[in-house]
């Protein structure tokens, strides 16, 4: 598997209750290497933020990482992308598709976009 990350709170599930602070977490891995960054969007990509890895940081192991979010309790669209030691960026999957095809997607490591409705509910959806 080729460097990867997931957003696993929030996530579906698990709505957030009232505007606030809150923590995105979540898992990265590649299977080239170790994960050495891993950024987090509240913005659907337009804006990345560094997320603080939690080690121990190990080679093709899962990595977990942690980013503060101010929600202000209008929509928004999570995204994390990871980078590994090797170079190698996740792809989102947009340019997943562009560069490899739909038919692609068995070892799919492309984003993963959660959109959090005003409400809280928190969805998966495509970018």
């Amino acid at each position: 598997m080729e460097v990867k990350s997931v957003i696993t709170r929030p996530s579906p599930g698990v709505n957030l209750t009232t505007p606030g602070f809150y923590e995105i977490s979540g898992l990265a891995w590649s299977g080239n290497g170790t994960v050495k960054r891993v950024e987090a969007s509240a913005d659907g990509g337009a804006s990345w933020a560094d997320a603080a890895l939690s080690g121990p940081v190990l080679p093709k192991a899962l990595t977990r990482f942690r980013a503060p979010w101010n929600w202000s309790g209008g929509a928004a669209k999570l995204i994390s992308r990871a980078t590994d030691n090797t170079g190698a960026v996740q792809p989102s999957r947009a340019h997943l598709l562009e560069t490899r095809g739909a038919k692609s997607v068995y070892h799919c490591n492309a984003t993963t976009c959660w959109a959090v409705a005003p409400s809280g509910e928190v969805s998966h959806v495509y970018l």
